[in-house]
C-alpha cells in the first residue's frame, strides 16, 4: 500500500511522504487564498471551496479563515454551516449531514499518534473518521475527536470536548463531553 491508501485506510503511514506533503502543500495554498478572500468574493470563495473540498451536496457557507490538511476528505450536505476559523484535521473523512451548523473555533480531528512512545518517536500516525449526521449543531470552540459519530439532531454546547460516540436527539456538554438531555 502506498503512505495514502495506509492514511485514508486508519493504519499507521508516513506524513512526510513526497505525495502527502505535496497534497498538503495544495490544500494550504488553497486555504490561503480562501482566507484573504473579502465578503464581497462570494463566488470566487465558493470556487476554492469547491476545488478544496471532496463533496458538496447544495448549498453551503463558510467564513474564513479556515484550516485543513488535505480537504478532500471533507465530504458536506445541503444547508452546511461553518463560522470563523474552523479546523478540520482530514486524513481520514469527515462525513457532514445536512443543515449542520458548527460555531467558530471549532475543531474537528480526524489525526491521532500512536500511544506507546517508541512508535509514536518514529513519527508514525494514523486517524480516524468523524461522521456528523443531519441536523446538528456544534456551539463553538468544540472539539471533536478522532473515531467520533454523532447523531442526528444533536446539539454540542460550547467547548465541549466530544471523544466518544453521541446517539440521535440529545444535547452534550462538557469536558469529556456528556449527555445533558434529549431534545426534539
Amino acid at each position: 500500500m502506498t503512505e495514502k491508501e495506509k492514511m485514508l485506510a486508519g493504519q499507521l503511514y508516513k506524513s512526510w511522504d513526497e505525495e502527502l506533503t505535496m497534497e498538503r502543500s495544495r490544500a494550504k495554498q488553497l486555504t490561503y487564498q480562501l482566507n484573504q478572500t473579502k465578503d464581497t468574493e462570494d463566488h470566487y470563495r465558493k470556487q476554492l471551496i469547491q476545488d478544496l473540498f471532496g463533496t458538496i451536496e447544495g448549498e453551503m457557507g463558510l467564513e474564513p479563515p479556515f484550516y485543513c490538511d488535505y480537504g478532500y476528505n471533507i465530504h458536506v450536505g445541503d444547508g452546511f454551516f461553518a463560522n470563523y476559523n474552523c479546523v478540520f484535521l482530514d486524513v481520514c473523512d469527515i462525513r457532514i449531514g445536512k443543515r449542520v451548523l458548527i460555531g467558530p473555533n471549532v475543531q474537528l480531528y480526524t489525526a491521532t499518534h500512536p500511544m506507546d512512545r517508541k512508535t509514536r518517536a518514529s513519527g508514525l500516525e494514523s486517524g480516524k473518521p468523524i461522521t456528523i449526521g443531519d441536523d446538528v449543531w456544534i456551539g463553538g470552540s468544540a472539539v471533536i475527536n478522532p473515531g467520533v459519530t454523532i447523531g442526528e439532531n444533536v446539539v454540542i454546547g460550547s467547548g465541549a470536548v466530544v471523544t466518544k460516540d453521541v446517539p440521535p436527539n440529545v444535547f452534550v456538554a462538557g469536558n469529556p463531553a456528556k449527555e445533558i438531555r434529549r431534545v426534539d
